[in-house]
């Protein structure tokens, strides 16, 4: 059963001992009269707990009880997916994001047909809709790769008013070296599209032209690269993930960053990864293990 559901459950039954003990009391209350109006079976409580542990509840158990909260909602969490990508990408989160209690909204969008700014300004205000239509609270970001920058440039230019915190997996937040060295060949351009040709480092790149965050970000990257970019890991002076930099995935004003052994294109399917971007959401950090405290 649902937390939200047993807490009604639980108050309706002490509401219904609070009438019960006072029809008991106050006789002459009865009725029309009554200061409340309850169609519960007083008889059978009684009978199922006497009159001294409703007595009981009463004096220990009701003032404890917080009002009901009817209006309680769920927090919405979209997810989205990197270049090259599709929303199936994304299901190992999805269904771990709603497990979790939250409302997932994973939707795709043609990542190679576009440039950033068409793909932020299309598939973010599609998902807030959802997220509205699901009548959520607070709205949440899980990001891989390339939707890390899709989040950034929609985030500097529309904020919601009810902005939560967003995770953002191996995002190129300060470009790729990968894309530097490959912005010229043919193949990487058709492959990647408008988006990935956005993807360089320096001031040519639009990772450098969105400016530090100011709202919580975690970020969580790999040092390890699969054994199809091995060509590309050769790319980077340091460590990375066959896509992105270690170094290259930070940004200024971040809440917190991890560095964990996956690889690019499998990091969010990660037991370890999925379990540290729920509990940045629910805590605005990480969790960390004494050793890596140290």
């Amino acid at each position: 059963m649902h937390p939200a559901n047993a807490f009604r459950e639980q108050l309706a039954f002490g509401n219904a001992l609070l009438v019960h003990c006072c029809n008991l009391c106050c006789p002459g209350t009865q009725g029309e009269k009554a200061p409340f109006h309850f169609s519960g079976n007083f008889r059978a409580i009684e009978k199922e707990v006497g009159l001294e542990i409703i007595f009981i509840l009463l004096l220990f158990v009701m003032p404890g009880l917080p009002l009901a909260d009817s209006s309680h909602k769920p927090d919405c969490v979209i997810l989205l997916h990197g270049l090259a990508r599709t929303e199936n990408s994304m299901q190992e989160l999805e269904r771990a994001v709603e497990d979790a209690g939250y409302v997932a909204v994973n939707l795709g969008y043609p990542s190679r047909d576009a440039s950033v700014e068409e793909l932020a300004e299309d598939v973010i205000p599609r998902s807030l809709r959802q997220c509205d239509a699901a009548d959520t609270q607070q709205v949440h970001f899980i990001t891989h790769s390339l939707g890390g920058i899709l989040v950034r440039y929609y985030l500097m230019h529309h904020r919601p008013a009810n902005l939560g915190r967003v995770v953002m997996l191996s995002p190129p937040n300060q470009g790729s070296e990968a894309a530097d060295k490959l912005k010229e060949v043919k193949f990487y351009e058709l492959f990647n599209g408008p988006a990935g040709q956005q993807l360089v480092t320096g001031p040519g790149g639009l990772p450098e032209k969105l400016g530090p965050v100011d709202y919580p970000v975690g970020i969580i990257t790999g040092n390890r690269h699969a054994f199809f970019d091995i060509w590309l890991a050769d790319m980077f002076p340091g460590e990375n993930d066959g896509k992105v930099s270690v170094e290259r995935a930070k940004v200024e004003g971040m809440s917190d960053f991890l560095v964990v052994p996956y690889a690019h294109p499998f990091i969010m399917d990660a037991d370890e990864v999925i379990a540290q971007s729920l509990h940045f959401l629910r805590n605005g950090s990480f969790q960390r293990v004494e050793a890596d405290a140290q």
